[in-house]
């Protein structure tokens, strides 16, 4: 089963297609002049410029980068938004960043070989935050975004950040079950899951499976938490959501 499930990753990425730059840009011209916490920030990533929001601490502890879920954008109201702000508040910079996105009715599969994009526009963005002075960097990345997360640390490693946190890990769509597993068994930096009690089944089933790849030579302070009825977006929970990872980034 899982030959042909990599057979599979294999034909998706032969017949890839590429993000929608169109969507992206519309979505850009929607949200930059309602932005009322933080800098927009225009960054570049092989050659093609895309939207960052940069939001700065009074005493910074270090800076986060946000990675956004399936299809969303750096300044989405569901958890995006709050995370960027809510984590200032906690000392902590900000930079959330515009992930490829593609049409509306896309699911898991049409995303799975536009991962590739997002690594590049990871790196830049931590290139950015190095430049601002930030000596310890944390990814933060939700639903898809996680996903695209995991793809980076595949292809690159960790060597670029200091610890990872991922919300609603392992969503994906009826019938589209991940074709690679993540890689948390063989991290050795620090990671919190956090998923919620209403989140998607794949989510919460995949949960143990989660937990014990973290335990496998992982770090001593990864650890999984979770946030009571919350669902798959944190809707109107976007405040015990920066509640529980502040309290763990302050461990770190």
């Amino acid at each position: 089963m899982r030959n042909v499930m990599y057979l599979f990753l294999a034909f998706l990425t032969l017949t890839v297609q590429a993000s929608d730059l169109q969507r992206e840009k519309r979505l850009m011209d929607q949200i930059v002049d309602a932005i009322m916490d933080g800098d927009p920030e225009m960054l570049n990533a092989n050659g093609h410029e895309f939207l960052s929001i940069y939001t700065e601490a009074d005493e910074p502890k270090g800076a986060v980068l946000i990675l956004h879920g399936r299809g969303f954008h750096p300044d989405w109201a569901d958890a995006i938004n709050p995370l960027r702000v809510g984590l200032v508040d906690s000392g902590w910079n900000t930079l959330s960043i515009q992930l490829p996105v593609l049409e509306k009715t896309a699911k898991f599969y049409d995303y799975v070989p536009v991962f590739d994009e997002a690594i590049p526009r990871i790196d830049a963005a931590i290139d950015f935050l190095q430049r601002q002075g930030n000596k310890k960097i944390i990814i933060v990345a939700h639903s898809c975004g996680a996903h695209m997360a995991m793809q980076y640390i595949r292809q690159k490693g960790e060597d670029r950040f200091d610890a990872l946190v991922g919300i609603g890990m392992g969503a994906t769509d009826y019938k589209q079950p991940m074709l690679q597993p993540f890689p948390l068994d063989t991290m050795k930096k620090p990671i919190l899951d956090v998923y919620g009690g209403d989140d998607y089944p794949a989510v919460q089933r995949l949960a143990g499976i989660r937990a014990q790849q973290m335990q496998d030579e992982g770090h001593e302070l990864s650890t999984q938490k979770i946030v009571p009825n919350a669902n798959h977006y944190f809707t109107d929970m976007g405040d015990p959501l920066v509640e529980v990872i502040s309290e763990w980034l302050e461990k770190l």
